[in-house]
This record gives C-alpha cells, structure tokens and sequence, in this order.
C-alpha cells in the first residue's frame, strides 16, 4: 500500500477525532496548547495503537468488532454530547470540558473516535500488508489534527460562548449518527 493510500486513510480517520477536538476546544479557556498537545497526544495515540491491534487480532476480531463497532461509537459519542449539551444549557459548571474532563471522559472520546481504525488494522492484516509505517502515520495525522482542532475550537468558544458548546455536543451526536448510520445502511 503507498503513502498517499495511507495519508488518506489516516485523515479520513482522524476527521472524528478533529470534530471531537473543536468540540471539545471550545470549552478550554485557559493553557489551550498544553491542552493541544494533550488531547492532540492522546487522539492521535488511540488511532496508532487501535489498528495494531486490529492486526493483531486479524480476521476473528473483525468478526466480533466489525458487528458492534458502530453501536458502540454512537453510543459513547450521544452520551457525552448529550452530557455537553445539558450541562451548556443547564449551567451547571463544565463538566465536559477538556480541562475540568474527567479522564475517564477523555478515555471515552479517545476510543469513540478510534474505534473505526481497529478496523482498518483487520484490514491491513487481510492484505497481508505491514503495520508500522501506517500506524505512525495514521497516529502523527490524528495528532496534527486533533491539536489544531482544540486550538480551532477554543478561539470559536472565546467569541461565542457557550452557544459553542452546545453546538459541539450536537457535533458529537451528529458524528455518533453517521457511523451508525453508515454501518447499518451502507
């Protein structure tokens, strides 16, 4: 397989986790590049290693993945964009964010938006193909992204508030919907 196939499956991999990092930029106020390079180390991290483990695995993981994959993103990703979304309209304080998140919230996101990359390392097993030079890629893309996601977002939420957030919890359901969607109907 050639870089460019490569790089272009990496972005298209790390779209989620870029959506996610707006979303989740726009709640960080304060040490938005450590926050960058947190979530950006963090995302791209979970996109590395998720598809070494898919190749690991091989064929009788993707059968046991492969048929639950979508239920489970679009599972996690509604449940902490609703939780956004209620604590952006309700007030309660920001529970949701980046930098008050809790790790396991953090966790939650990491592997929401990675999940699909298990997949895509099945895949590479089934061509026979090697892992390493597509992990890296697929994990330093994810990163860039991520990073310059949370930045993104948290000059959006500087200007507009707390609209942002809840704008970024729809963001997050909306995501979660297409992956189900795409898995089921697709």
């Amino acid at each position: 397989m050639g870089f460019a196939t490569t790089l272009l499956i990496a972005v298209g991999l790390g779209a989620d986790a870029f959506a996610v990092s707006i979303s989740g930029g726009a709640t960080v106020r304060e040490d938005r590049g450590r926050w960058a390079l947190i979530i950006g180390a963090l995302f791209g991290g979970f996109q590395a290693g998720m598809p070494v483990l898919g190749w690991l695995g091989g064929i009788s993981l993707a059968s046991l993945i492969g048929a639950y994959d979508h239920w489970i993103a679009f599972i996690l990703l509604a449940l902490i964009g609703g939780k956004m979304i209620r604590e952006a309209v309700r007030g309660d304080g920001e529970n949701v964010q980046f930098a008050a998140g809790s790790v396991i919230t953090l966790l939650l996101l990491a592997v929401a938006t990675s999940i699909d990359a298990l997949v895509v390392g099945v895949t590479f097993a089934l061509l026979d193909t090697s892992i390493l030079m597509p992990a890296v890629t697929i994990g330093l893309v994810t990163f860039a992204l991520s990073a310059a996601g949370v930045l993104i977002g948290s000059s959006l939420g500087r200007v507009f508030g707390r609209k942002v957030e809840v704008f970024g919890g729809v963001i997050l359901i909306a995501i979660g919907l297409e992956i189900l969607i795409d898995h089921l109907f697709f």
